[in-house]
């Protein structure tokens, strides 16, 4: 089954306003960066094992390693809609967001919600990895 990576922005919208909560998993409720990505996954039928226990700041070799092993990377200038970014903070890949026409969707703890908003160059200049969802065309 092929889902298209439109199916994947609007699922992912679906979570925009729920608020920020480290290792959470319900919408409306409480989600972290994680949470967004892999309940997105899963509401559109695709497997993926969630990966708990990691720290507010996650363990970045652990993050990448656990993103190639459940998406397929792709080049950052090839990342689409839909796609996954991996994204640094305070000098570690340890985000994830998902791209869209708009710019991205991410669970922000700073904003304490899960957000949409358009993706500036101070944004941009942290992305380290892209990843698209199996299945997603």
């Amino acid at each position: 089954m092929m889902i298209d990576k439109a199916e994947v922005v609007a699922e992912a919208r679906t979570w925009l306003g729920t608020p920020f909560h480290h290792q959470g998993r319900v919408k409306g409720v409480g989600v972290d960066c994680a949470g967004v990505v892999l309940e997105t996954a899963r509401a559109l039928g695709i497997d993926a094992l969630d990966l708990r226990g990691y720290g507010h700041r996650p363990d970045s070799d652990e993050m990448i390693q656990h993103c190639r092993k459940q998406m397929k990377e792709v080049d950052l200038e090839d990342a689409q809609d839909g796609d996954i970014i991996l994204i640094e903070i305070d000098r570690a890949p340890q985000h994830l967001a998902i791209l869209t026409d708009v710019g991205m969707i991410h669970a922000y703890a700073q904003r304490r919600r899960v957000v949409e908003h358009v993706i500036d160059q101070q944004w941009r200049d942290r992305f380290r990895a892209a990843f698209r969802l199996p299945g997603v065309r």
